[in-house]
């Protein structure tokens, strides 16, 4: 993994934080923003969001997916409060259609109303994160300058409690693991992957593999877009941001937990095969080592320590980008000790037909006959 994994861990080479060379013209860009339940956020995201410095035809499209806390009237409240209300529109979701998940459901009925100005971009952002005013700028220069079909950035996570500073720096690690940025580039891979809180991407790309209804009932649909678009013969990429930011907090353990839980099998395609191999794996890549490093023969220990330093110098670029202290990175082992176990969990959920569970709903469920 760390010579042979497209270098997933070497984070510089992907950071999307320096301005790029402005194109001769900025398209059209129209923003889907999915809400449920988003109360909390809504406000701040919308200053930030109709605050982007963009000089091309910009509008906004709020879908409030049956928030039963306010979220619609917030968002419309902020829209009003910024003078923006001629550029934003807050759509009322109908009811889940069967064969969607939530988000999609919304995402489509956001670009059905956008449809109407013919956008050249859709930029699909959560209702969760903030956006530096330059993000749309630097986004979309990105793409025009590399002839991209979409784009995507990984947003900074919330590192502020003991929780969050032990395992979400661990969770963008094992995500690039996962899909290292440099294969999802290369056109003759077949890695593709993007983070779903932001993703710019053009109309035609989208038109081309058959709109969002494409992937309706995809659980990690941020992943399955980015499939859809490259197996069509799209251009994809993906980078790191700390200027946009989750806003959504971790405070706890069990919260974490059921972030991971939510699509861990999911990405395992539902497969107990692969369920114990990568339990088995885990264990075998990132505790064991530990364990073995206090083994009483120098040749075992000597190996184990060795193959713990280079995780640990691994993981520090990742520790780093958090601005957190660099003696964060031996605990890697303990965090992927977590995420083994979430795993487990969420295959167990989902046998119990709760999997996918977000927001109340349960998006993942087995399929009879199974």
């Amino acid at each position: 993994m760390a010579f042979f994994r497209g270098g997933f861990w070497q984070l510089r080479a992907f950071d999307n934080d320096k301005a790029d060379e402005a194109p001769t013209r900025w398209p059209s860009v129209a923003a889907v923003v999915p809400a449920r339940n988003e109360a909390e956020t809504i406000s701040r995201c919308m200053k930030e969001l109709t605050g982007q410095e963009y000089s091309g035809e910009f509008r906004v499209f709020v879908v409030d997916d049956h928030s039963e806390d306010g979220t619609a009237a917030l968002a419309r409240d902020a829209a009003e409060a910024g003078g923006v209300t001629e550029r934003v529109s807050i759509l009322q979701a109908v009811e889940l259609q069967p064969g969607w998940t939530g988000k999609l459901w919304a995402l489509e009925q956001g670009i059905g109303a956008a449809a109407a100005s013919a956008p050249e971009y859709f930029w699909f952002t959560d209702a969760d994160i903030v956006h530096a005013p330059d993000t749309l700028r630097r986004l979309v220069a990105w793409v025009e300058g590399r002839k991209l079909d979409l784009a995507s950035l990984m947003v900074l996570l919330q590192a502020n409690t003991i929780p969050e500073r032990l395992l979400l720096p661990a969770f963008l690690y094992f995500f690039l693991k996962l899909y290292p940025p440099e294969w999802i580039a290369d056109a003759k891979s077949k890695t593709a992957g993007a983070a779903g809180g932001c993703i710019l991407l053009r109309r035609e790309s989208l038109e081309r593999i058959g709109g969002i209804s494409a992937i309706r009932g995809e659980v990690i649909d941020d992943c399955a877009l980015a499939r859809a678009v490259k197996h069509s013969g799209g251009s994809i990429w993906m980078g790191l941001t700390r200027k946009s930011v989750s806003l959504r907090a971790y405070s706890t353990f069990g919260e974490i937990r059921d972030l991971i839980a939510r699509t861990a099998f999911t990405q395992l395609g539902y497969s107990a095969l692969l369920l114990f191999g990568t339990l088995a794996a885990m264990v075998l890549t990132y505790v064991v080592p530990v364990v073995l490093a206090f083994a009483a023969q120098p040749r075992v220990w000597g190996m184990s320590l060795a193959a713990w330093a280079l995780m640990t110098v691994t993981y520090l670029p990742t520790v780093r980008f958090y601005r957190l202290s660099p003696l964060w990175a031996p605990l890697l082992p303990l965090a992927a000790l977590f995420y083994t176990y979430a795993t487990w969990l969420s295959a167990k959920r989902y046998w119990m037909g709760q999997g996918g569970q977000w927001k109340g709903r349960a998006q993942a469920s087995v399929k009879a006959g199974d």
